[in-house]
């Protein structure tokens, strides 16, 4: 089991959208939030996915080719 860190920037027309939860039963990931900021506008998500390795590369690519902005994300955030 492999986890990651990533932030997703979702865009207006996608912020309603469950794409976190789609992307957790699609690719067999656990998804855990771990800091957030979401508006009726915009919003973005600091996200930990625990998983296979190849599986965590293709949700991240499934999120991404779905118009949500993928950055990787390194160092603390809210360790516990």
């Amino acid at each position: 089991m492999t986890k990651m860190r990533s932030k997703f920037s979702f865009p207006t027309d996608l912020v309603t959208q469950p794409i976190i939860y789609n992307l957790g039963k699609k690719f067999d990931l656990i998804t855990n939030i771990r800091r957030a900021d979401v508006t009726e506008t915009q919003g973005w998500v600091i996200l930990e996915l625990e998983g296979d390795e190849e599986e965590i590369k293709r949700g991240l690519a499934w999120v991404s080719d779905s118009g949500v902005r993928v950055d990787p994300v390194v160092g603390d955030i809210v360790e516990g």
